[in-house]
């Protein structure tokens, strides 16, 4: 008999990379399409972070295997929606690394403040 073996603390893997973090921010309001995970990323930072093909289904494969996400069983409406498109969601465990990461880059912008390297806003 095999146990499964037990999530790492969320604390181990940070810091994230800026593409993992992106797609797990995208993903944290609902589940979405590979293509829908690159655009809002794109939204979100005004450009500043662009995911290519490459980047994104390579880190979406790697979050798979990590627990990070979950591809979605059913889509939204299969009737109107590509079939080929593949949906993924947080996982629960991916939903505290997202939490953990927030509150070391939040503790990091803190400082930041404290130190006057950014406006105090």
């Amino acid at each position: 008999m095999t146990t499964a073996s037990p999530m790492p603390d969320p604390q181990d893997l940070l810091p994230l990379t800026p593409a993992v973090f992106h797609i797990l921010l995208a993903l944290a309001d609902g589940e979405k399409h590979g293509y829908a995970i690159m655009q809002e990323v794109d939204e979100a930072t005004d450009g500043a972070v662009r995911m290519g093909p490459g980047t994104l289904y390579g880190s979406l494969d790697r979050m798979l295997k990590n627990a990070l996400i979950e591809e979605a069983a059913q889509r939204a409406d299969p009737t109107t929606d590509d079939k080929r498109r593949r949906y993924y969601r947080l996982s629960d465990f991916g939903r505290k690394l997202l939490s953990a990461e927030t509150a070391r880059l939040t503790q990091a912008v803190r400082r930041a403040k404290a130190k006057r390297i950014l406006s105090p806003a």
